[in-house]
C-alpha cells in the first residue's frame, strides 16, 4: 500500500523543490529518485511540476528536466495534458525541436494550445518550412496560432506572406488582437506598403487598438517608414500617453526621411517633457547632427549621452565617430575611437566607423593601416569594412591598392559584391582615368545597374572631358531615373565646355518639359554658440549681404594679387566674361566664408558645409583666402572634406 504523506510533508517537499527550481537548478538524480523512492504511487503535482519546467527554461537547464520527465512517465503523470503541454513548452523553449515534436505526436489528448506551443517552438528557431506545414495540418485555430504566423513572418523578413496570413484571419472570421495588429504593420511598414498599412489601420480603429501602445508605436513606424511624417505623429498625438519608445519612434522616423532638423527639435522637446533618451534616441539624433553638419548641438548631445550612461554602448560611440567625422573634426573622432576600443581587442563596428571618416577626409594611408591592423588582429572584415575601405582608397587616388581590396574580399573571405561596392569601384576608375575599365564593369558586374553608378561614371567623365562617352553614359541614367536634376546638370556643363550652346538649350528645354528643376547650391556655417547661417548661390536674403557683398569684393581683389584668376569655364552659360566672373563669386562657400571671416574669431577654424561638390574655381579661390588670411578652412562638399591650410588642401586636388 503506497504510503501517504501529510499536507504538512507534502508542502515541505513542494516548497524544497520549487526554491531549487528558482534557484541554481542543480538539481542531482537523488532527487528525484528519493521523490520515486519515498512516494510510490503518488501522483505528481501539474502545479509543481510547472513551475520546475519553468525554472529550467529560464536558467536553460536541461538535464533536470529531462529527470523529471522521466518521473513524469514513471508516475503516470504524462497522461495530464496540462503536465504535457509544460513538458512540451519546455523542449520548445530549449530548442530542443526534435524531442518536442517526438512528443507532440506522442500526447494522448493534445489540444491547439499544445500545437500553438510547437508552432512557436518552430518559429523561434527560424523553421518556418515546419511551421507552414503545421499550420496548414492543424484541425482547429484561434487567434493565438494566426498570431504566431503573421509575426513569424514579420520577425525573418517574409513581410508578404504575413500581410498573406493577416488577410486569411480576417477571411475566416477571426478577430486581430493587439499582436497581430502590430505584426502586420511591421511587415507594411517592411515593404513601405502604404495601401496595405492603411488598411490594417482602418482594422485597427475597427476592433478598438488604435491607441494601443504597441499599435499605436507600430503604426507610426509604418506611416514614417513609408514617409509620411505628419500622418506617423498624428497617431502618436491622439495616444493617451507619450512614452520613449512613442518618442524614439518619431525621431528615427524623421532622420530616416531627411528630416534630420526635425529629429533634433523633437529631441528637444523630448527632454523637456521629462523623458528619458535610451541608446536608439541617442543614435538617431547623433546621426541627424552628422547630417547637418552642426558641430556645437553635436557636442551637447555627447554630453547628454555621457549623463544618461549610454555613451559606452558601441552603436553610440558608431554614431560619434562619424558626427564628428561629418563636422570636420577628425582629431576628435580618433579621440572617441581610441577611448572606445580595448587595448587588446579591437570592435569591428567601431573600426568600420574610423576607416569610413579617413575616407571622408582623404586619409586612404590611415585608413589602410587601421584595416591591416584590424587584420592582424584576428577581426574578419565585413562588407561595410570593405566598402569604407574602398570609398578612401577611391578618394585618396590609391587605385591599385582599392582593386587589390575588393580581390582580397572576393577570394580571401568569399564576400559577393554589392552594388555600392561596385559603385566605389567604378568611382575609383574613372578619377584615376580608367574610363573604358569603369565602363566595362558596369557591363560585366553580376547585379543590375543603378543610376547612381552610371552617374558616378557620368561625373568621371566631366573630369576628363570624355564627351561622346558622356552622351553615351547619360542615356543609361536618365532612363534610369529621368527626374534626377544632377545628371541632367552634368550633361549640360559637359556640352558646355565644348561651347556647344544649341546642345546645352536642348538639355535645359528637356528639363523644363519633365519639370525636372535644378538643385541650388546652399552652404552654411555654424557660429560658436550653435547658430547656423545659410546661404544660397547667387543669394540676397541674408540681413549682413550688403556687408558680405563688399567684404567678399575686397578678397576677391586681394586674392588676385597673388595670383587668383577666375576660372570662368565653370560657368556654364553662354554670357560675357564680367558676368561670369560675377555669378563665380556669388557660389555659397565664398559667401558662407566671407561671413565667417567677418564674425568668427581669428583663431576660430572656419566649417562650412556644403549640398553639392565644391567647384574647381571655389576650390582655387579658398585656397588663396586661406593663405592670405591665415586661417584654417574647413568644407564639407556632398562627397568629402576638404581642409585648406597656407594656400594648400588635404585633398592634394583630388576629388
Amino acid at each position: 500500500m503506497a504510503q501517504i504523506l501529510s499536507k504538512r510533508s507534502r508542502r515541505r517537499w513542494d516548497e524544497s523543490v520549487i526554491s531549487r527550481s528558482r534557484g541554481s537548478l542543480k538539481v542531482k538524480e537523488d532527487c528525484l529518485q528519493l521523490r520515486r523512492e519515498t512516494l510510490p504511487g503518488i501522483s505528481l503535482e501539474p502545479n509543481l511540476v510547472s513551475q520546475f519546467l519553468q525554472g529550467c527554461i529560464t536558467n536553460q537547464s536541461l538535464k533536470p528536466a529531462q529527470q523529471l520527465h522521466a518521473a513524469i512517465i514513471t508516475t503516470g503523470a504524462a497522461s495530464d495534458r496540462f503536465t504535457s503541454n509544460h513538458l512540451l513548452n519546455m523542449y520548445a523553449k530549449l530548442r530542443q525541436l526534435p524531442t518536442a515534436s517526438a512528443l507532440f505526436k506522442t500526447m494522448a489528448h493534445k489540444n491547439i494550445m499544445s500545437s500553438n506551443i510547437l508552432l512557436g517552438g518552430f518559429i523561434q528557431n527560424e523553421d518556418l518550412e515546419a511551421a507552414r506545414q503545421l499550420f496548414d495540418e492543424m484541425p482547429d485555430r484561434n487567434v493565438a496560432t494566426w498570431n504566431a504566423m503573421v509575426t513569424g513572418m514579420a520577425q525573418y523578413g517574409f513581410n508578404t506572406e504575413g500581410l498573406e496570413y493577416f488577410a486569411r484571419m480576417g477571411r475566416q472570421g477571426f478577430r486581430p488582437d493587439e499582436f497581430g495588429l502590430a505584426s502586420a504593420l511591421r511587415s507594411c511598414a517592411g515593404l513601405r506598403d502604404i495601401a496595405s498599412g492603411q488598411q490594417v489601420h482602418a482594422c485597427a480603429v475597427v476592433c478598438g487598438y488604435e491607441t494601443d501602445p504597441c499599435v499605436g508605436s507600430s503604426l507610426a513606424h509604418m506611416y514614417m517608414k513609408c514617409g509620411r511624417l505628419e500622418e506617423g505623429e498624428g497617431v502618436f498625438k491622439a495616444m493617451p500617453m507619450l512614452n520613449a519608445v512613442s518618442c524614439n519612434t518619431i525621431i528615427t522616423g524623421r532622420a530616416q526621411n531627411g528630416d534630420a532638423e526635425g529629429a533634433v527639435d523633437y529631441f528637444s522637446c523630448m527632454r523637456r517633457a521629462g523623458l528619458k533618451p535610451d541608446q536608439v534616441t541617442f543614435v538617431s539624433v547623433i546621426s541627424s547632427c552628422s547630417d547637418l553638419g552642426i558641430l556645437a548641438q553635436g557636442q551637447q548631445v555627447h554630453a547628454q549621452a555621457i549623463r544618461n550612461g549610454v555613451d559606452a554602448a558601441v552603436p553610440v560611440r558608431s554614431s560619434l565617430i562619424s558626427m564628428y567625422s561629418k563636422c570636420g573634426c577628425l582629431v576628435d573622432s580618433a579621440r572617441v575611437f581610441r577611448e572606445s576600443n580595448d587595448a587588446d581587442r579591437l570592435d569591428l563596428v567601431l573600426c568600420s566607423a574610423m576607416v569610413a571618416a579617413y575616407g571622408f577626409h582623404g586619409r586612404g594611408q590611415e585608413a589602410i593601416e587601421l584595416f591591416e591592423r584590424m587584420v592582424s588582429d584576428g577581426i574578419e572584415p565585413s562588407e561595410v569594412t570593405f566598402l569604407s575601405l574602398l570609398y578612401a582608397c577611391c578618394h585618396s587616388g590609391l587605385k591599385d591598392k582599392g582593386m587589390e581590396y575588393l580581390e582580397l574580399m572576393c577570394n580571401r573571405y568569399s564576400m559577393k559584391p554589392t552594388l555600392r561596392h561596385y559603385t566605389c569601384v567604378v568611382d575609383l576608375l574613372g578619377r584615376s582615368g580608367c574610363l573604358d575599365k569603369a565602363e566595362a564593369l558596369i557591363k560585366s558586374m553580376p547585379v543590375s545597374a543603378d543610376a547612381v553608378i552610371w552617374k558616378t561614371l557620368l561625373s568621371a567623365c566631366k573630369t576628363h572631358k570624355k564627351v561622346e562617352m558622356a552622351e553615351r553614359v547619360a542615356e543609361h541614367v536618365l532612363r534610369l531615373d529621368p527626374q534626377d536634376s544632377a545628371s541632367y546638370v552634368l550633361l549640360s556643363n559637359i556640352r558646355a565646355t565644348k561651347e556647344k550652346w544649341d546642345d546645352v538649350s536642348d538639355v535645359r528645354r528637356a528639363m523644363r518639359e519633365r519639370r525636372v528643376r535644378k538643385e541650388p547650391g546652399i552652404s552654411w556655417v555654424e557660429l560658436q554658440g550653435g547658430e547656423v547661417h545659410q546661404f544660397a548661390t547667387g543669394g540676397r536674403s541674408h540681413p549682413k549681404q550688403r556687408e558680405i557683398n563688399r567684404f567678399l569684393d575686397e578678397l576677391i581683389s586681394k586674392i588676385r594679387e597673388f595670383g587668383y584668376v577666375p576660372d570662368r569655364s565653370m560657368v556654364y552659360h553662354d554670357m560675357e566674361d564680367e558676368e561670369k566672373e560675377f555669378s563665380l563669386a556669388q557660389h555659397s562657400e565664398k559667401l558662407a566664408i566671407a561671413f565667417a571671416l567677418l564674425i568668427m574669431p581669428p583663431e576660430t577654424p572656419i566649417r562650412v558645409m556644403k549640398n553639392l561638390r565644391v567647384c574647381d574655381d571655389c576650390h582655387v579661390a579658398i585656397k588663396f583666402i586661406s593663405r592670405i588670411t591665415e586661417r584654417e578652412i574647413v568644407v564639407r562638399d556632398v562627397s568629402r572634406f576638404h581642409h585648406f591650410r597656407d594656400g594648400e588642401c588635404s585633398c592634394g586636388d583630388y576629388w
